[in-house]
């Protein structure tokens, strides 16, 4: 014998994945794990598009099941067509929309519009709502302002929390009269419906403009975070953090002479 006897005996692997009942069960979670990776994938392509569609047909028989009824019957193609012809009403909408736009462009259309206008706010309740909705497509449609134009990062609700805002408008009247910094107004989404929401008046330079655009950031925020938009930023730029998480200063709560609360940073 010249084996050395002090040497270790190297242990010998089982390398028969096919012992036992039912052969490999490497095998058998790596097939596992691939059919569900497969399932996965396959919800991920369809699941989006099969939504987008679903919705957009309910939005189209909504809107045919709304007009068509109003069209005479010899100009209803559903009346003497074998089949149904979905999307009418939605074209019927489009085209009475764009000729409605181009009447209230000529003279008497401007004239009508300014009367009616008239008219309407003189009506107590229906005045104030007629206002704010008329304020909003103006701002949004006809594109007065800047609104929802920039993706911004803000601090919020406290110090070391940071959340995606966008950028409304600057503000003006007397919420700035009485403000010292000049301040924007910046409408804070809630996740995942990004219609509600808060108002805040953030002084400008607090406010971390970011390279993301509107649509970005508002999938992400629709998301919870889970859709994240790449970094288009320059490498320099990426090495550079703008912010922190972390806070510096324990913050005591005071009040001014008139009661109104204040934070200010308590230095040892």
């Amino acid at each position: 014998m010249t084996a050395d006897l002090n040497e270790p005996e190297t242990p010998v692997e089982n390398t028969d994945e096919t012992e036992g009942d039912g052969g490999s069960t490497k095998t058998k979670k790596g097939f596992g794990a691939k059919m569900r990776a497969y399932f996965f994938a396959g919800v991920l392509v369809t699941a989006p598009i099969a939504i987008t569609f679903y919705l957009a047909w309910l939005f189209i028989s909504f809107v045919d099941n709304h007009v068509k009824p109003l069209i005479p019957a010899r100009y209803n193609p559903d009346a003497y067509l074998p089949f149904a012809t979905p999307g009418l009403g939605v074209v019927i909408v489009l085209l009475v929309l764009t000729i409605i736009g181009w009447l209230a462009a000529s003279f008497l259309g401007r004239y009508f519009h300014r009367t009616l206008d008239r008219l309407i706010t003189q009506v107590p309740v229906i005045r104030s709502i007629y206002g704010t909705v008329k304020q909003i497509f103006e701002t949004v449609l006809a594109q007065r302002s800047h609104a929802f134009r920039e993706a911004v990062l803000i601090e919020y609700p406290r110090r070391g929390i940071w959340a995606i805002g966008f950028i409304t408008g600057r503000t003006e009247g007397e919420v700035q009269n009485v403000t010292e910094e000049e301040t924007v107004n910046v409408f804070l989404p809630t996740t995942p419906n990004p219609t509600s929401g808060f108002l805040l008046f953030l002084p400008r330079k607090d406010l971390v403009r970011l390279s993301m655009s509107v649509e970005e950031a508002i999938k992400m925020v629709i998301s919870g975070g889970i859709v994240t938009p790449p970094d288009r930023r320059s490498p320099k730029e990426k090495a550079t953090p703008k912010v922190t998480a972390a806070t510096f200063e324990e913050v005591d709560i005071l009040r001014e002479k008139d009661g109104t609360p204040i934070l200010v940073s308590r230095k040892d």
